[in-house]
């Protein structure tokens, strides 16, 4: 008895050396996780997607493609489990902090045209908020792109709700104490990109998804991404889950709205420099990164590309809470092993 105590013992002690030394667990991750990490890597994409939905994906679609290989997307799971509506490659789904990647862009472009200048003040462009942003005078929009501005983010405030659409997002934003000086430090705030869009309507005169469907969008002949839940047909959106509950998210206005696909083109031509001219390239590469992960209530994304392997993978997962994040993550890296 005692030896099987002591077996055990060690298996277990094995176990944890295994999660804890593994560069795709963290140190908290809940023990199924690290079971799913541990689990034998299936031999194509599909067998994963499978597995995935299994182990409380409700839904998931994966984009990919590989140097000058042409793209392949697979779907899993749950398009809206009420309905009983399979998961399908050119759904529409929210595509939450990856638009971040859009608004960059067109600073970029807006920079490059003279129409923004990067080191100019908040207040110079919205000076009514001059008193409302604690350093407004000195913080740039440079800083606002990079999240080094010290504008506290409204998504963490008391009283922000992931869960509602009628949010005063002024109040949440505004007449707050500044987190740091200006440029002293980092902290994602996406109060800094709320701000960033009105300076751009107040540039351009007009709503900046416009120029961005002008200027990104339609140049790259992609025409499923949008600005608002409000703009597409809500049978084509993927249905929002979170763990525990049984409602469905779609019907939040949580920003840009697109396909896996319309993400993966974006993406490789944001990395490729193909988006850009020049002179935009050579200020996007001091301005931003070339990747992103988002998440807003039911829905959590990721798009990178990998230029060594030249590898691009977009994956959107309808499933959010109880640390499905760190399983994402998990089956986003297990899905790179499979395809390199």
């Amino acid at each position: 008895m005692k030896k099987n105590q002591n077996n055990k013992k060690i298996l277990l002690k094995v176990l944890i050396a295994l999660v804890l030394t593994s560069s795709g667990i963290y140190i908290f991750a809940p023990w199924q996780f690290a079971l799913y990490y541990l689990k034998p890597l299936p031999l194509s994409v599909e067998d994963e997607l499978a597995l995935a939905t299994k182990n409380g994906i409700d839904g998931i679609i994966v984009y990919i493609q590989q140097g000058d290989q042409p793209a392949n997307v697979y779907a899993a799971g749950w398009h809206n489990k009420a309905k009983a509506i399979p998961a399908f490659p050119d759904a529409l789904f929210k595509i939450a902090s990856i638009a971040k990647l859009y608004d960059a862009a067109a600073v970029a472009k807006l920079t490059a045209e003279g129409k923004l200048d990067l080191d100019a003040s908040l207040a110079s462009y919205l000076p009514e908020l001059s008193l409302r942003i604690e350093n407004a005078d000195a913080i740039t929009l440079r800083m606002m792109v990079q999240h080094r501005s010290g504008i506290p983010n409204f998504t963490d405030q008391d009283g922000f709700d992931w869960a509602k659409n009628d949010l005063d997002i002024d109040k949440l934003a505004f007449d707050k104490p500044a987190d740091f000086a200006p440029g002293t430090a980092y902290a994602y705030s996406n109060t800094n990109y709320l701000l960033l869009q009105r300076v751009m309507n107040r540039v351009l005169g007009y709503n900046y998804f416009t120029y961005i469907q002008n200027n990104i969008l339609l140049p790259l002949d992609l025409h499923d991404t949008y600005n608002s839940v409000n703009a597409v047909n809500s049978n084509r959106l993927m249905s929002g889950y979170y763990v525990g509950y049984n409602d469905d998210f779609k019907y939040l206005d949580q920003g840009f709205v697109s396909t896996a696909r319309d993400v993966g083109i974006f993406l490789k031509a944001l990395n490729d420099g193909s988006l850009f001219t020049e002179t935009e390239m050579q200020i996007y590469q001091q301005l931003y990164v070339f990747e992103h992960t988002g998440w807003v209530l039911g829905y959590s994304s990721i798009a990178r590309y990998d230029k060594e392997t030249q590898t691009l993978a977009v994956q959107f997962t309808n499933t959010t809470g109880n640390d499905t994040v760190l399983l994402t993550q998990l089956i986003y890296n297990r899905i790179l092993k499979i395809v390199n």
